[in-house]
């Protein structure tokens, strides 16, 4: 009797055993989504999203990572430092995240970068450009875009070497991401030999630049550099044109958007408008399978859309190769890579977690309000 109590146990033990460790190979995977899912930038907060999500129903139709799929948490920061922070607080504490894709706004991301931080959670901003992102060397933080002081240099280059304006104003909307793009535009065009004839910032939410206009014209300004998001600089630029002003607005990935053209008031206002963006992904090879899924869905994958499908497989990535939650475990494979895959090509970080390579380029709006990269 004693040795078939003995077999019964063993074999409960083995069952119980057999089952806690299915179970926990079945563990879903958590990753948040951070963003401005609701307000005047929902629409960059949907790209994420967006994105995310595809790259996570494709993951886990293909039977997940090593066995486990991936559970997505939205988080709605309305690029807000203090609501970005109520999102990594929440991510951290209640949904337990292994990762966070976001967030967008670099306001946002530096305060929720401290939570993950502390927490040893990988976070990845696939749209985030300020310096200071990535310049703080935070062990577990990277990103999937470009960063200001390089498309800002982009920016001024395009100003004074195509566009050969003489008397450039400068503008600004006070905030981390705007000042930032500014102020790199500025250093560099001060490094070609040019100066601003007006450096202002104006406040998030106006809606009345007039004023504005006006100092615009009584300066003489032949091209308008404008750092800040489409909500914005669609209303500067209709004000600009109502009032005669016809120099040319540039600008950088903050209008890359068809938001921009609802927030200008139509095609005829932002024709001649010009941008920096990296090289549209969605002409890419690797990615062309998911832009037509995309689009057989009835969703164009523009803007950073396709960034962050490529920053959920950077993650998932990680986690298969390691077989590790863990955030600094996660970070020191990807920092070894010197290539992972993504729908935007072979991908590899830098020690600050800033992506080796990531050209910008020139797009600009047309009377069909739609944008295109210029030759």
């Amino acid at each position: 009797m004693g040795l078939k109590r003995m077999g019964v146990v063993a074999l409960l033990v083995a069952v119980v055993t057999g089952l806690v460790s299915g179970a926990m190979a079945a563990e879903a995977i958590k990753i948040g989504v951070g963003g401005p899912m609701t307000g005047a930038y929902a629409a960059f907060g949907e790209q994420l999203w967006r994105g995310a999500e595809q790259a996570a129903k494709d993951i886990n139709a293909a039977g997940g990572i090593g066995g486990r799929q991936i559970l997505l948490s939205k988080g709605d920061d309305a690029c807000e430092p203090k609501q970005a922070l109520a999102v990594a607080n929440r991510f951290v504490d209640v949904d337990g995240v292994t990762a966070v894709v976001g967030h967008f706004c670099s306001s946002s991301t530096m305060p929720a970068s401290e939570i993950y931080a502390d927490a040893g959670v990988l976070q990845i901003t696939p749209a985030s450009t300020n310096p200071q992102v990535t310049d703080r060397r935070i062990e577990t933080l990277f990103r999937t875009c470009g960063r200001d002081d390089q498309q800002g240099m982009v920016g001024a280059e395009f100003v004074v070497k195509r566009l050969k304006a003489q008397r450039v104003a400068i503008l600004h909307d006070k905030d981390t991401y705007g000042m930032g793009l500014a102020e790199a535009m500025k250093a560099h065009l001060h490094k070609l030999g040019g100066k601003e004839v007006l450096y202002e910032g104006l406040t998030r939410g106006e809606k009345d630049f007039n004023a504005l206009v006006t100092k615009l014209k009584s300066v003489g300004a032949d091209a308008v550099y404008f750092g800040g998001l489409h909500n914005e600089a669609g209303p500067l630029v209709r004000q600009m044109r109502e009032q005669g002003l016809k120099a040319p607005l540039i600008s950088g990935d903050g209008i890359m958007s068809k938001d921009f053209l609802l927030a200008a008031g139509g095609p005829q206002f932002v024709e001649g408008v010009y941008m920096t963006f990296g090289a549209d992904p969605r002409r890419m090879a690797e990615g062309r399978e998911v832009v037509s899924r995309f689009r057989g869905a009835g969703y164009e994958p523009e803007g950073y859309t396709l960034y962050a499908y490529a920053t959920m497989q950077a993650i998932a990535a990680a986690v298969k190769a390691t077989g590790s939650t863990e955030g600094t475990v996660l970070a020191k494979w990807l920092h070894d890579q010197k290539a992972v895959d993504t729908v935007m090509g072979p991908k590899s970080w830098d020690a600050k977690g800033d992506l080796h390579l990531s050209p910008y380029v020139i797009y600009r709006w047309t009377d069909k309000g739609e944008y295109e990269e210029m030759p």
